[in-house]
C-alpha cells in the first residue's frame, strides 16, 4: 500500500512533538541544580570560629545552598590549595576567612578567573576584586576597649596587647583604641609600659610575650589592653602567676564563655560581644544571592588600598557584669547556667539578680 508523502510528513511531525514534549516533561521533573557554596577558613580551632561555620551551614541550608567547608590549619598554602579544589568541583560563590589577607590576594584573583564572586568574612582582603566584606566594625571595638578602661582608670600605667601582625584586623583594632589612649597619653595621663603584638592571636604566645613583660615591669600596672579574649585569658593567667590577677584592669573581644566567667569573677572588666550568628547568616544570605547572580543590597563601604569595597558592618557590643545579662546571657549567646558552673557560688550574686 502506498502511503502519501503529506501522511508521512504529519507521522513525522507528530512523533517529532511527542518527542519534544517528553524532553520537556523530563526537564521538569529534573530538580534545580543545587547551589554549591565554599567557605574557606583559616582554622576552625577556638569557640569564635565553630559557632560561626554552624550558623553559617544553617542558614545556607535553609535557603537550599550545599557548604563545603574547608580548614587550613593556619597554612596559607594550604588555603590556596584547598580553594583551587573547591573551585573545581564547582562551587557557585565563595566565602573567604584567610590566614594571612596580603597572601590571600592569589585566592581572589584565582577564584574571578573561575568567575566565583567572592566574600570576604571577617578579614578584608586587599583585592579590589573582592565583591562584598562582612564583619563588625573593628575599630568601634577598639574604641570600646580602651574607653572602657580609661572610664575606670584615667591614668596609670598600661601595656597594650594586639593580635597578630598578619591580621589586618589587629591594627584596625589598635586604631580605634588609639583614639581614645593617644590623648591621654600626649597629656602624661598615660603612659605605655609595653606593646605587644601576638602571632596568630596564639594564647600560648600571648602567655610567654606576657610573662616576659610583667618580669620586666619598672612601675606599677594598671591595664592591659587586649584586643581579644583568648589573649585575655593568657593575659591574666600570667598576671596570676605574679599575684596581680584581679588588680589590673584588662579588655577583651568575642564573649568567650571563659570571658563572660572572669567578669563576674573579677578578673576581666570588659568584652566586646559581636553577635556571630547574624554575622554568619548575613554572610549565607550573600553569598546565596551572589550564586544566583543577583545584587546585594549593602549599604557601607571599607576602604581597599586605593578602592572601596561594597560592605555589610554589624555593631559590636560593650559587655561588663552590669549588662552581661540583658546581651550576651539574654541572647543565649552564653548561657547563665554554663557560667554558673564554672564560678564559685559566692560570685552567683550577679547572675541571680
Amino acid at each position: 500500500m502506498r502511503v502519501r508523502g503529506s501522511a508521512v510528513c504529519s507521522l513525522l511531525f507528530f512523533l517529532g512533538a511527542v518527542s519534544c514534549l517528553s524532553q520537556v516533561q523530563q526537564a521538569k521533573a529534573q530538580p534545580n541544580p543545587e547551589l554549591r557554596i565554599g567557605f574557606s577558613i583559616e582554622a576552625t580551632y577556638g569557640e569564635r570560629w565553630q559557632t560561626d561555620l554552624e550558623q553559617f551551614e544553617t542558614r545556607a541550608q535553609q535557603l537550599g545552598a550545599k557548604t563545603i567547608t574547608r580548614s587550613a590549619d593556619g597554612d596559607d598554602d594550604k588555603q590556596f590549595k584547598q580553594v583551587k579544589e573547591l573551585l573545581n568541583s564547582g562551587i557557585d560563590a565563595l566565602v573567604l576567612l584567610p590566614h594571612d589577607s596580603a597572601k590571600a590576594v592569589r585566592i581572589v584573583e584565582a577564584a574571578h578567573a573561575r568567575h566565583v564572586p567572592v566574600i570576604s568574612y571577617d578579614r578584608l582582603v586587599p583585592s579590589p576584586q573582592v565583591d562584598l566584606y562582612i564583619g563588625f566594625d573593628l575599630f568601634q571595638v577598639g574604641v570600646l576597649q580602651a574607653q572602657a578602661l580609661t572610664d575606670h582608670a584615667p591614668k596609670g600605667n598600661y601595656i597594650l596587647m594586639g593580635g597578630s601582625p598578619l591580621d589586618p584586623n589587629s591594627k584596625v583594632v589598635r586604631a580605634g583604641q588609639m583614639k581614645v589612649l593617644q590623648p591621654l597619653i600626649d597629656r602624661g595621663d598615660i603612659k605605655v609600659l609595653a606593646d605587644i603584638w601576638i602571632p596568630d592571636w596564639s594564647p600560648t604566645q600571648a602567655y610567654v610575650l606576657m610573662t616576659k613583660a610583667l618580669q620586666d615591669l619598672k612601675a606599677p600596672l594598671t591595664a592591659i589592653v587586649a584586643s581579644n579574649d583568648a589573649t585575655a585569658g593568657s593575659a591574666i593567667q600570667a598576671l596570676s602567676d605574679n599575684d596581680m590577677s584581679g588588680n589590673v584592669l584588662v579588655s577583651g573581644q568575642d564573649a568567650d564563655l571563659a570571658a563572660v566567667v572572669r567578669l563576674y569573677d573579677g578578673t576581666q572588666l570588659m568584652t566586646v560581644y559581636k553577635p556571630l550568628p547574624a554575622m554568619a547568616r548575613a554572610a549565607a544570605e550573600a553569598a546565596v544571592t551572589l550564586a544566583r547572580h543577583a545584587n546585594v543590597e549593602a549599604t557601607a563601604t571599607v576602604s581597599n588600598g586605593e578602592q572601596t569595597t561594597k560592605a555589610i558592618l554589624l555593631r559590636p557590643i560593650l559587655v561588663t557584669q552590669q549588662n552581661a545579662k540583658e546581651t550576651v546571657l539574654k541572647d543565649r549567646f552564653q548561657k547563665i547556667e554554663s557560667v554558673k558552673q564554672a564560678l564559685p557560688k559566692d560570685k552567683w550574686a550577679g547572675l541571680d539578680r
